[in-house]
């Protein structure tokens, strides 16, 4: 602005150079541990236990917006005419759509959730199995 014009935004000069994407199916990540043969990816415990409360929280936001939207789903109109009742139909609707997709997405949450708990398990068994083994030839942690 040192001309005391506004700036005025192009959108041509801020585009990023596009670079072709080629996707590969079924590439998620490296082979999760030595000598695993599949994709995969490789978490710590730690990170585990985080993804898994991230998931859970962001399903308990999804559960305190279904609270919100079922307030639309049951909207009434401000009057007895044909206008107010036709207007509270059509947001009782999209708040039932709303809820609908609410319920879904922390479904989801709680399913990935469980993937990272079972994840959880399967780590804490490899852990007390090589454990074991370590104690048994001689070794401590």
């Amino acid at each position: 602005m040192p001309d005391g014009r506004p700036p005025v935004y192009d959108p041509n000069t801020r585009r990023a150079p596009l670079t072709p994407i080629t996707p590969q199916a079924g590439i998620y990540g490296a082979p999760a541990g030595a000598g695993a043969s599949g994709p995969g990816f490789k978490y710590d415990r730690a990170t585990l236990e985080q993804l898994k409360t991230d998931w859970n929280d962001m399903a308990n936001e999804f559960q305190v917006d279904q609270a919100r939207a079922r307030t639309i789903a049951t909207a009434q109109g401000p009057g007895v005419e044909y206008a107010s009742e036709g207007n509270a139909d059509h947001v009782r609707r999209s708040g039932e759509a709303l809820l609908d997709t609410l319920i879904g997405r922390e479904k989801y949450c709680r399913t990935m959730a469980a993937k990272f708990e079972a994840a959880l398990g399967k780590y804490a068994r490899a852990e007390d199995t090589h454990s074991t083994e370590i104690t048994r030839t001689g070794g401590s942690l």
